[in-house]
């Protein structure tokens, strides 16, 4: 798959994600290793804070990442590894979204950069 299938296969697994687990999982796995890891991570946090295991895809919010336009054309800029796809709406001045993509182990995957967390707080010895 090219880049900007990648791109119209993800926009498509998030519009059905909604309230959806398991297709909340697919949407998921096209993402790339460090989202996931990231993704994870924060799962890791939440299920620790809460009473409940928390799954990395439920890190997820599709609201955040479904487009505030129709998709009309994508196009890949494509470095090595690496892609930039130019998703273009009907007004190419207000409707313009760049989504990144890494290629791994021969598939493109989408990256999502996520703000780095804060260290994990641990209270001296003894306090409650």
């Amino acid at each position: 798959m090219t880049p900007e299938g990648t791109v119209r296969e993800f926009l498509d697994r998030v519009e059905r994600a909604e309230g959806d687990p398991a297709q909340g999982r697919m949407v998921y796995e096209l993402l790339s290793a460090k989202t996931q890891a990231g993704l994870a991570e924060r799962a890791r946090r939440a299920s620790a804070a809460s009473s409940r295991n928390v799954m990395p895809e439920e890190m997820l919010a599709p609201a955040r990442f479904s487009l505030r336009f129709e998709p009309r054309k994508m196009r890949a800029h494509i470095a090595d590894n690496r892609a930039i796809v130019d998703v273009v709406g009907i007004d190419p001045d207000t409707d313009r979204a760049e989504v990144p993509c890494l290629l791994e182990q021969g598939r493109w995957r989408i990256e999502i950069p996520l703000p780095p967390l804060a260290p994990v707080e641990r209270r001296p010895e003894g306090e409650r």
